[in-house]
C-alpha cells in the first residue's frame, strides 16, 4: 500500500508542528547567472529547473525559502557580442536579459528575485563589497598570462589541451599583460581546505568535492580582481578610488547572491537569508567550481560574512556528446522545446534523463520516447483510466492525506531529481498494478467502491509528490480529483 511508502510532511504533523512553525527552517536557493552576450540554451534552463524543484520541495516541507537568479552583465565576452552585433553594450545586454526573464513563465519558475549585474543596487553593493575585504587581501601587480574570454579566466599552459582551453574547444587563450588588482587567495588555503574536508562547506556529489580538494592542494595562487578600463572597454564595476579599473567580472558576478539579497540597499532583506540559520545553496555547473569553491569562499571569508551551505555541481547537457556552448554553435533553443512539448514534459526530461551528478545527452528522440513512454502511457493514462471508472460509478474524492514518499525526501536531500522521479513512478507503476489485478469493471458494491477509493488516494499522494517537478500537471490532477471525478481530456497526449 502507498502509506507505508510516504510520510507525512513536517508542516502538516498538526499539534507538534503548530509549537515549531516559529522556529521554521529558512533556505536561500540560487542559480548560477549565465552571460547576456546570445539568448538563453537549455543548459541554463537545466539549472533552473533543478534549482526550482529544490525551492518548490522546501516550500511544501513547510520551510521558509527565498529564491534567487538573474544575469551576469559585466563581461568583456558581452562587449564582444555588442560589437559583433553593431549595437551598444547596454541594448544587447537589456535585449538578452530580457529572453532569460522569459523563462520564468515558460518554464513555469518560482524564484524571488532575478538579480542583473548592470543595475545600479547590484553596481553599488559589490563597491561596498570590494571595500568590506580586508585591506591586506587586496594589492595590485603587474601581470601576464593565457586569458580565455569564454571562460573570463586565466589559464596556466599545463591546464590547456593541446593549446586550447578546456571549457571551449574553440578558442586559444590570448597572452594577455596589464598591471590589476590581486586577492591574497593565499591567505586562505588551509581554512578553505578544512571547510570543504569537514564538510562545514559540503559540495555535492562527492567527485566534485575530491575535484577541489585536489585542486587546493596543489596550491593555491593569488588571482586577479580586476581590469584595466581600456581592456574592459570601459563596461564593467568601477573600483571604488581607482577610475582606471574596473572590477574583473567573477569578483562582481559572484556577489550577485548577496546583492539579490539587497546587501548594501536593503540591509534587512539580506541579513534575514545571508546569516548563520539560513541554509544557503548554490546551484552551479562544473564548469564553474573553482569561482564558487575556492575564490568565492575566500572573499567571504575576508569580508567577514558567513559562507553558503551547499554548493550542488550539476554536469552538462550534451548533444553527440559534446557540450552544449553558444561558441560551438550547438545550442538546444528552450522556448522551441517548451512550445513543441510544454513546460511540463520539458521540466520531466530534464530532471528525469539527464543524471543529476553527469553529464546527459538530449536529442528530441529520446525526448519523444521518454514523453510516450512516461508521461502519456505511464502518468496519463493512469490518470485517465481512474478518473473514467470514477465517473462511471459516481465516486467522490474525499480530501486526501498530504503525503511524502520516504525515499523522496532521501534523494532530494542528495539532489537525485531522477531517482525521486523514479520513487513516483514507482507508484504509478503499483497503480496501474493494482487496477490489472483488481479489474474493478468486474466488480460492484462495496467491494469496487473500496478499490476506486483506494486508487483515488494513491493517485492524490502520486500528485503531491510530483509538485515540486511538474507543478501544472499536479495542480490539473489535483483539481480533477477533488469532489466528483470527471474524465477529461489527455493530460499528455500521445506523440
Amino acid at each position: 500500500m502507498y502509506e507505508s511508502k510516504c510520510v507525512i510532511p513536517r508542516s502538516h504533523r498538526g499539534e507538534e508542528e503548530s509549537i515549531l512553525s516559529n522556529k521554521m527552517s529558512k533556505f536561500y536557493i540560487t542559480t548560477a547567472i549565465p552571460y547576456v552576450n546570445a539568448a538563453p540554451h537549455l543548459g541554463f534552463a537545466l539549472e533552473a529547473v533543478q534549482a526550482d524543484a529544490v525551492a518548490r520541495y522546501h516550500r511544501l516541507l513547510g520551510s521558509n525559502v527565498f529564491f534567487a537568479s538573474g544575469t551576469d552583465e559585466n563581461s568583456l565576452k558581452n562587449v564582444q557580442a555588442a560589437e559583433a552585433e553593431d549595437t551598444p553594450v547596454k541594448e544587447l545586454v537589456d535585449k538578452y536579459a530580457s529572453r532569460f526573464q522569459d523563462l520564468k513563465q515558460t518554464l513555469n519558475l518560482t524564484y524571488d528575485v532575478f538579480n542583473r549585474t548592470a543595475n545600479e543596487h547590484h553596481i553599488k553593493g559589490a563597491q561596498k563589497f570590494w571595500n568590506s575585504c580586508k585591506k591586506e587581501d587586496i594589492y595590485k601587480k603587474s601581470y601576464s598570462g593565457l586569458y580565455c574570454v569564454g571562460c573570463e579566466e586565466f589559464y596556466t599552459e599545463e591546464e590547456l589541451i593541446e593549446g586550447h582551453c578546456p571549457e571551449h574547444p574553440n578558442i586559444i587563450p590570448d597572452q594577455v599583460s596589464e598591471e590589476n588588482y590581486f586577492f591574497k587567495l593565499t591567505n586562505y588555503q588551509k581554512q578553505i581546505e578544512e571547510l570543504i574536508e569537514t564538510d562545514k562547506l559540503k559540495i555535492v556529489p562527492d567527485t566534485r568535492k575530491n575535484e577541489v580538494l585536489s585542486f587546493i592542494k596543489q596550491g593555491l595562487k593569488d588571482f586577479s580582481i580586476s581590469r584595466s578600463v581600456e581592456r574592459a572597454k570601459g563596461w564593467g564595476v568601477p573600483i571604488p578610488d581607482d577610475p582606471s579599473q574596473v572590477m574583473f567580472v567573477w569578483f562582481d558576478a559572484l556577489t550577485t547572491y548577496l546583492t539579490a539579497l539587497g546587501y548594501g540597499t536593503d540591509e534587512e532583506l539580506f541579513n534575514k537569508y545571508w546569516d548563520k540559520d539560513t541554509k544557503k545553496i548554490h546551484v552551479i555547473g562544473k564548469g564553474i567550481i573553482r569561482f564558487h569553491s575556492v575564490y568565492w569562499i575566500a572573499m567571504l571569508l575576508s569580508a567577514g560574512l558567513p559562507l553558503p551551505n551547499i554548493e550542488f555541481v550539476h554536469g552538462y547537457i550534451t548533444v553527440n556528446g559534446q557540450k552544449i556552448s553558444k561558441s560551438l554553435g550547438n545550442v538546444i533553443d528552450p522556448f522551441v522545446i517548451v512550445k513543441k512539448y510544454g513546460t511540463d514534459a520539458t521540466r520531466f526530461y530534464l530532471l528525469k534523463e539527464i543524471p543529476a551528478y553527469a553529464d546527459g545527452d538530449f536529442s528530441e528522440d529520446r525526448f519523444k520516447e521518454v514523453y510516450n513512454a512516461d508521461l502519456a502511457n505511464g502518468l496519463g493514462n493512469l490518470v485517465s483510466r481512474v478518473a473514467k471508472l470514477c465517473e462511471q460509478n459516481n465516486v467522490e474524492a474525499t480530501l486526501g492525506s498530504n503525503v511524502w514518499c520516504t525515499d523522496l525526501e532521501k534523494f532530494m536531500g542528495e539532489f537525485k531529481f531522477n531517482e525521486a522521479l523514479s520513487v513516483i513512478w514507482k507508484l504509478i507503476s503499483e497503480a496501474d498494478k493494482k487496477i490489472n489485478q483488481e479489474k474493478p469493471w468486474e466488480l460492484s458494491g462495496d467491494k469496487l467502491k473500496a478499490v476506486l477509493e483506494d486508487l483515488v488516494k494513491r493517485i492524490q499522494a502520486i500528485v503531491y509528490n510530483l509538485r515540486p517537478f511538474l507543478p501544472e500537471t499536479a495542480e490539473k490532477i489535483s483539481k480533477q480529483f477533488s469532489g466528483q471525478i470527471k474524465s477529461d481530456k489527455p493530460l499528455f497526449p500521445r506523440i
